[in-house]
């Protein structure tokens, strides 16, 4: 017997796939528009992160909604916590650009800042990603409780504070602490960097991803686009590892990924909240026409045939009258007592079907008691509504009753009253009864007939 694998193969090879060829795609067109645009450059870092800021709120924002939504879903605070305060880190990175505005090629800008900030945000994002697998993974376990989800919340806000606070420390806003992960002056990496903690973060991202990809096994399109922001994120580093100084256009090319990554999970959300919108879409309409069908026949019931009767007459004018036929099946009764309930529903869904095809579009066949049938025919005037009646009434009185697979043990037969209505004023009980009326007067002239109501002389 086979061992089964982690991850299906195949959903794995797709994702390989769809990462190879994504960053293929995406490294050639950034190296086009870096370096043979160069005029974009001036400005493209920053508008790139502003870009990615409000990508950033965005996803965070579609993060607290979900969570909201399902309070066993924690792990989406977690990565909400992620993308606000990876979107406060590139405020701080924006600082470090003060004069990016005037586009001056003397601009001041603070490189050194700029890359503290992005470490500390790929240690927050890194971070925060695995707790919220690590949440997913337990997401069915005996925790969601309402001091459980405190404690988590205030660990996970706690330590995304920490980062803001420790990145504020380790900036030039604060003299005590001396981190130089770049020289501003010569623009080139410090061994600290390149040696040390490039290699820690590309670790931290690759301990995420493996660990999604374990725990989620790429079952839906939320983690899969989870893995592929990990990927991305690697790959970004990897580019700044390779670049010598800071302001390279490998830098540049970097946070072209990092935009696309996130525009890219902003469009899975969309597309996510699109499925919940169709599928709670879908369970309304089912559920609404569960609450106005006869479950057994699928025709409309009585209270939906009595709103609608409603609607109806108050349209109704000489011109565009409404019909009512009221339909009743002859010895029924007979049918159930000699031969089960089970052959008399038979009876009944074949009787409904055959009522449903009589019918236009505009028009409506409802089950209005057991054995008792009703149409609402709109613009219809009384000689129309006797021939649609008399139609169905020879259709079922001449279906052979052997020769279909639900055959029938005697002969089916059907007594219905008509009743027309031009005038809106009219109740709807009236033309019920009125229509009831000629039904029965049907049946006591023999059954298996049609009888026009008619007013008494």
């Amino acid at each position: 017997m086979p061992v089964p694998t982690l991850i299906p193969l195949r959903r794995l090879f797709f994702f390989l796939c769809i990462c190879a060829v994504s960053i293929i795609a995406l490294y050639s067109v950034s190296h086009v528009i870096v370096y043979h645009i160069p005029l974009t450059t001036t400005v493209l870092f920053p508008v790139m992160t502003i870009f990615l800021m409000v990508f950033h709120l965005m996803i965070a924002g579609f993060m607290v909604m979900k969570y909201l939504c399902d309070k066993s879903r924690l792990y989406h605070i977690a990565i909400a916590c992620a993308f606000s305060g990876a979107t406060l880190f590139m405020l701080g990175t924006l600082s470090s650009y003060p004069d990016w505005l005037t586009c001056s090629p003397a601009a001041r800008i603070n490189y050194n800042d700029a890359l503290i900030y992005y470490f500390f945000r790929n240690v927050l994002m890194a971070v925060l990603f695995l707790a919220a697998v690590i949440l997913f993974k337990y997401r069915k376990h005996n925790m969601h409780t309402r001091s459980n989800h405190i404690i988590i919340l205030s660990v996970i806000v706690s330590f995304t504070l920490a980062m803001l606070v420790l990145s504020w420390f380790v900036s030039s806003h604060y003299e005590g602490i001396n981190v130089a992960f770049i020289d501003n002056m010569t623009l080139a990496f410090t061994p600290l960097w390149q040696k040390a903690t490039g290699g820690l973060l590309i670790t931290m991202w690759l301990v995420t991803l493996i660990a999604m990809l374990i725990i989620t096994r790429l079952r839906n399109i939320f983690w899969f686009s989870g893995c592929f922001f990990c990927v991305f994120y690697i790959f970004t580093l990897t580019i700044l590892l390779l670049s010598p100084v800071g302001e390279s256009n490998n830098w540049y090319q970097a946070r072209m990924f990092e935009t696309i990554a996130t525009l890219f999970l902003i469009f899975v959300l969309l597309g996510d909240v699109f499925t919940l919108y169709k599928d709670s879409n879908n369970k309304y309409q089912n559920s609404y026409q569960n609450s106005i069908r006869d479950p057994m026949t699928q025709l409309y019931n009585r209270s939906y045939f009595y709103d609608s009767l409603t609607q109806t007459i108050a349209r109704v004018t000489p011109q565009q009258p409404a019909s009512v036929i009221v339909c009743d099946l002859d010895h029924f009764k007979r049918i159930n007592d000699s031969y089960g309930h089970l052959q008399g529903d038979k009876v009944i869904q074949f009787v409904a079907s055959i009522l449903q095809d009589s019918v236009r579009e505009n028009d409506l066949a409802a089950r209005i008691g057991g054995e008792e049938f009703a149409l609402l025919l709109v613009n219809t005037s009384s000689e129309e509504a006797y021939r649609v009646a008399e139609r169905i009434r020879l259709i079922i009185s001449e279906h052979d009753a052997q020769s279909s697979s639900g055959s029938f043990p005697e002969k089916i037969t059907i007594s219905m009253g008509v009743f027309t209505t031009t005038s809106a004023g009219l109740g709807v009980e009236v033309c019920v009864q009125c229509a009831d009326e000629a039904m029965y007067q049907a049946k006591e002239n023999g059954r298996n007939r049609v009888v026009t109501w008619q007013p008494e002389r």
